[in-house]
């Protein structure tokens, strides 16, 4: 008995030498990336993506952070992953008010899409992340979403002879490390960009004959009387500051307060981009939003001009701007056109597995 327990204990340490033998020899050679970023967006005064020095793209990397996005090992009890308050086809969003973690415990905010991020500096609807790779920490060990340790996800990881080849030849080591596994998730997403809607056709590439009359009176009322365009502009469509949008007069959620702790920061969240809003419902920091019609009669006749902290941005909204109901369709026509499908359905976003 006692020899056939040496001899299977010599099996196992031959196959795990064995394993690690392999992951040596695999030649670290990554294949650098330069993303398709139309030249009017780089032409613009967003620029070219910032990319940080110690974490530069590589095919290697993005497609180890791929598969990471929708690792459920990121998980306390390997049933959720990131994708799973991020779907695709909802603009890597969730379609649900509040996302539920792996206890059936529910967050208090609206998850956020993912897309074009790599140009933000700020994350978290309160900004209390300040890159990719330091947002990416936060919700493994979050207790109402993927509520693991780091230790325990690394762990997990360091045992898959997969995920081995993969890191050894997206940075060079086969040990794992959290650090790591952030950072090749933040190469994945940096990859998600979408810049190839409808309104991208009419307005960057000069092509008039995309626009219906409903969708060009929308696109005027945008620019103008709507008042969208001052907090939602430049080929990202949104803004880089948080802001009070007049939702409560009570407030219940500091947003950016929470962070700074300081007073005329309370009530103020991140602005987010308008690209695929169509598919990113519902709306606002904690979705209390269902649907763009909902959205565009807050701004119409919702607005709380005794909301603490209001931004001046605001101000012209408070009282109604007065819309018609076909302007509220036209404009809500309108953003439907910042919809672009290939992102919807890109297939380097999906799933590997």
């Amino acid at each position: 008995m006692k020899n056939i327990f040496i001899f299977f204990l010599f099996l196992l340490l031959f196959v795990a030498c064995k394993k690690d033998k392999e992951v040596e020899t695999i030649k670290y050679n990554p294949t650098s990336v330069t993303l398709a970023v139309p030249d009017w967006v780089e032409s613009s005064i967003v620029g070219s993506m910032p990319i940080p020095a110690d974490n530069p793209l590589t095919k290697e990397g993005i497609s180890l952070g791929r598969e990471l996005f929708y690792e459920k090992m990121l998980s306390g009890d390997n049933t959720k992953s990131c994708a799973s308050c991020h779907l695709q086809e909802d603009n890597f969003s969730d379609p649900e008010q509040f996302s539920e973690g792996i206890s059936g415990d529910l967050g208090t905010r609206q998850a956020m899409a993912i897309i074009n991020l790599g140009w933000d500096s700020k994350f978290f609807w309160d900004g209390r992340a300040i890159s990719l790779e330091d947002q990416a920490f936060g919700p493994v060990v979050n207790p109402i979403e993927l509520n693991d340790t780091w230790q325990n996800v690394e762990s997990k990881l360091n045992m898959s002879s997969k995920y081995q080849k993969m890191f050894a030849e997206a940075f060079g080591t086969s040990k794992i490390d959290s650090n790591l596994v952030v950072k090749a998730i933040s190469q994945f997403e940096r990859s998600m960009i979408s810049f190839n809607s409808k309104y991208d056709k009419f307005f960057y590439e000069n092509d008039a004959s995309v626009y219906n009359t409903s969708e060009m009176n929308g696109f005027d009322l945008f620019f103008g009387d709507a008042e969208c365009i001052h907090c939602h502009s430049g080929p990202l469509l949104n803004d880089p500051v948080f802001r009070n949008n007049g939702l409560d007069v009570n407030l219940t959620d500091l947003g950016l307060g929470e962070i700074t702790n300081i007073a005329s920061d309370n009530g103020k969240f991140k602005v987010t981009s308008l690209r695929n809003i169509a598919e990113s419902g519902p709306y606002m920091h904690d979705g209390r939003f269902t649907t763009l019609e909902e959205v565009v009669e807050h701004y119409n006749s919702g607005v709380e001009g005794n909301s603490p902290n209001l931004d001046s941005e605001m101000e012209h909204f408070v009282g109604g701007i007065n819309l018609t109901a076909a302007q509220k369709n036209d404009l809500v026509a309108f953003l439907k056109t910042f919809s672009d499908v290939s992102f919807l359905t890109n297939s380097e976003f999906t799933d590997p597995n």
